[in-house]
């Protein structure tokens, strides 16, 4: 039995890099199977994706995805920031009753000062 290599995984960028040098001429086929330890067979099927303009789909669906990802991380500090928030806030009236002295009434509010008649 023959091993295997590990699988490698190339970014929708790579692929599209490199095909498009390939197609434009910058890099022949042998130097790129060479530079990049590449099998022949898959960059034929890179090469026939790039064609058909899968490899740009495939691009432009992983920057929708990072897009994504970058407002669903926004959103996550957003709630995480609203829910310190409330978390201060319902403890905040607790904390005025307990150090506030005078006595108070949710229907009323706080006492009013005595006026000079009252006062005497």
């Amino acid at each position: 039995m023959s091993s295997r290599g590990s699988y490698r995984r190339h970014s929708g960028e790579f692929k599209h890099q490199l095909c498009a040098d390939i197609r434009g001429g910058k890099i022949g086929r042998r130097e790129a199977l060479r530079t990049h330890s590449l099998s022949a067979n898959l960059l034929q099927l890179w090469l026939s994706q790039y064609d058909r303009g899968d490899l740009n789909e495939e691009v432009a669906a992983a920057s929708v995805v990072a897009e994504y990802e970058a407002k669903i991380a926004a959103l996550e500090r957003k709630v995480g920031q609203l829910t310190m928030e409330i978390d201060l806030l319902k403890k905040t009236p607790r904390l005025r009753l307990v150090s506030n002295s005078e006595s108070s009434s949710i229907v009323t509010g706080p006492r009013t000062a005595p006026s000079g008649e009252d006062a005497k």
